[in-house]
């Protein structure tokens, strides 16, 4: 048996399976992340730990399943965050996570000293904000104290896997997602690191996703509840993770869309996809010599969650899923549109001072037409991307929705009316991530290969697009589009306290 952990922005999500990725049970354990105003957004790595800890131990508690029977272990997480360890490897801050939009001032530095064309052909990603280098930088020019601890940096799954086995190493996929990191030469940039006036060893050994690291240590033992003997898989990136979850191992296998707190487009390729005006990013993909071409925004499904809790008078019980129900079917918004830029924006806009808006709003506009709008407005988001994936010379014609917000009937067929291709949900929705590194700890372990992921899960429902709907949602894409770009230097003018 297999447990697999998949460390979100709202919590871990583990999950037990069979040595051949098929999945038993899941157990999901939550922890807080703090966002303020400034672009703040931060997590304790010892929460992360404290859920692996605890999810591990409800698997095996409710399963029933003999501990001598897992074999193996293995991490996906969020990608491009920071976390900062000191020579003991404890961490000396809270982690900042992917959401975080601090470090304008040093994707600037960047960008004098490498040139953001230059940058973007050696990293595959654009320089931002939201990725780790900058954030590493940030905390480097502007908390001197915490920064003169700092000895080692890592990304969520790293820190987790550090904790299992003593260990520091991250994967080619989590690499990828730092901006230090060269993807044709598959190591660190020499180059990048010497423009971000970082010393090489504070990032650590890069390992391929497959790699076994090693056994649990006995305080990571104990601290489970199972055997030392457990051997512990490198695991990735949540995004590539998702990927082989999904069951896009090869280009053959077409695109997908994650519906997650963040959202995005991605497949499957045998080489970096670069987009002349730098829209989209590649991660080197879990499955060894391969990548995987992605257009991430912010804010998809915590859009959704926002307009749910917005609306709803207990937060708490925000009854999602009745809010999307009421805005199906022919419900027209009549011009009013949902800019998700409720954490700024990476694709396709890279503007970390973009904000949420509604746009267009009368007075007969009602709590049904705001949560179509949202809705629409990740459609919309999400249809420029794939205008970018087009234009660069990649063929999409279907996608196979995973994450939470493929459970909705009602958005999966916005979804194909906005953007003129079959969406098709697939059983596997929540636990893409976990069964990607399921997949991939089977595979570090010489059990399977990763062909195996496309038979662990299939398609369960197929909404096709309307013609009629599609060619209105045509139209309407240009109108928002061009209130985003009306609203651009609106929202760059605006202050920023804390930034």
């Amino acid at each position: 048996m297999i447990i697999a952990h998949d460390l979100g922005t709202t919590g871990n999500k583990a999950s037990l399976h069979h040595d051949d990725g098929r999945l038993v049970a899941s157990a999901t354990v939550g922890y807080p992340a703090h966002f303020a105003a400034g672009g703040v957004a931060e997590q304790d790595p010892l929460d992360w730990w404290d859920a692996v800890v605890q999810a591990t131990r409800e698997l095996i508690a409710r399963t029933g399943t003999p501990v001598a029977d897992v074999t193996g272990l293995v991490v996906s997480g969020q990608m491009m965050g920071a976390v900062l360890l000191d020579a003991d490897g404890e961490p000396v801050r809270p982690a900042i996570i992917w959401a975080d939009t601090r470090a304008g001032a040093q994707q600037r530095e960047l960008e004098a000293g490498l040139g953001a064309e230059h940058a973007y052909r050696v990293l595959g990603h654009r320089l931002n904000p939201t990725y780790a280098l900058e954030k590493v930088m940030w905390v480097r020019d502007n908390e001197q104290d915490i920064w003169s601890r700092v000895r080692r940096f890592c990304v969520a799954k790293d820190y987790v896997v550090l904790r299992l086995t003593g260990r520091l190493a991250t994967d080619r996929s989590d690499a990828s997602g730092t901006n230090a990191y060269d993807q044709e030469v598959g190591d660190w940039s020499d180059e990048v690191l010497q423009a971000a006036r970082l010393d090489r060893a504070l990032f650590p050994e890069i390992l391929d996703s497959t790699a076994i690291v090693g056994a649990l240590t006995d305080a990571a033992a104990s601290a489970l509840g199972l055997p030392a003997t457990v051997r512990v898989v490198m695991g990735g990136g949540d995004g590539p993770m998702a990927a082989v979850g999904s069951g896009i191992v090869a280009p053959s296998d077409g695109a997908y869309v994650s519906l997650g707190t963040s959202s995005w487009i991605s497949f499957a390729r045998h080489a970096p996809l670069h987009d002349a005006v730098m829209r989209t990013f590649t991660f080197d993909n879990v499955v060894p010599g391969s990548f995987v071409p992605t257009a991430t925004m912010q804010a998809g499904g915590a859009s959704v969650q926002w307009i749910a809790e917005a609306l709803s008078p207990d937060p708490a019980r925000p009854g999602t899923g009745r809010l999307i129900a009421e805005a199906g079917g022919d419900v027209d918004t009549d011009d009013l549109y949902f800019l998700p830029y409720l954490l700024g924006e990476r694709s396709p806009h890279w503007d970390p001072n973009a904000r949420g808006a509604f746009v267009g709003i009368g007075r007969h506009h009602s709590r049904t037409h705001l949560v179509r709008a949202v809705l629409e407005g990740v459609a919309f988001n999400l249809l420029t991307s794939i205008h970018a994936f087009r234009d660069s010379g990649a063929s999409i014609d279907r996608i196979d929705a995973v994450g939470g917000g493929a459970q909705s009937d009602v958005w999966l067929q916005i979804l194909a009316d906005v953007w003129g291709v079959p969406v098709r949900r697939r059983t596997i929705v929540e636990e893409a991530n976990s069964l990607g590194a399921a997949v991939t700890g089977a595979v570090g372990l010489g059990l399977a290969d990763f062909s195996a992921a496309r038979a662990l899960s299939e398609v369960t429902a197929e909404f096709a697009p309307d013609a009629g709907r599609h060619a209105s949602y045509t139209q309407r894409h240009t109108r928002f589009a061009d209130a985003y770009t009306a609203l651009a230097p609106w929202f760059a003018a605006a202050p920023r306290g804390g930034s």
